[in-house]
């Protein structure tokens, strides 16, 4: 079987995904700065929140106009607020939206390099309402 010039063929292609990228390599040496990993640890944790809530949304089979419509606000407020870019998430708009999607909320507030968390649940908060 011939092949066409510059294909490799499957041994050549699991060395070619073993080599790091010249990105890797990159980043490899800016996590070392412990400034940017801070921030970069950072900015996965908005990429995090922003797919976790574009994935429930669909889950649900809404719509971001339609889930704005719950939550009462707008179709671009539900699209920032799952663009990875944006840091801006209040808790108070996304315990509504949460709500909305039948979900709940979970901070987790750690000390240092503590293993074990202290966490706050709620699956159904009443602030302000006297029981």
């Amino acid at each position: 079987m011939m092949k066409a010039k510059g294909e490799t063929g499957l041994v050549g292609q699991a060395s070619a995904m073993k080599r790091k990228t010249n990105f890797d390599q990159y980043l490899e040496e800016q996590l070392k700065d412990e400034v940017f990993a801070e921030r970069f640890k950072k900015a996965g944790e908005a990429w995090d929140v922003a797919l976790e809530l574009a994935a429930l949304r669909k889950e649900s089979g809404l719509s971001q106009k339609a889930l704005a419509k719950r939550v009462g606000t707008t179709q671009q407020q539900i699209s920032r607020l799952e663009s990875p870019s944006y840091e801006g998430h209040s808790l108070s708009m996304l315990r509504r939206v949460a709500e909305a999607l039948g979900a709940t909320i979970r901070v987790e507030l750690l000390r240092g390099k503590q293993k074990k968390s202290m966490g706050i649940a709620e699956s159904n908060p009443h602030y302000g309402k006297v029981t």
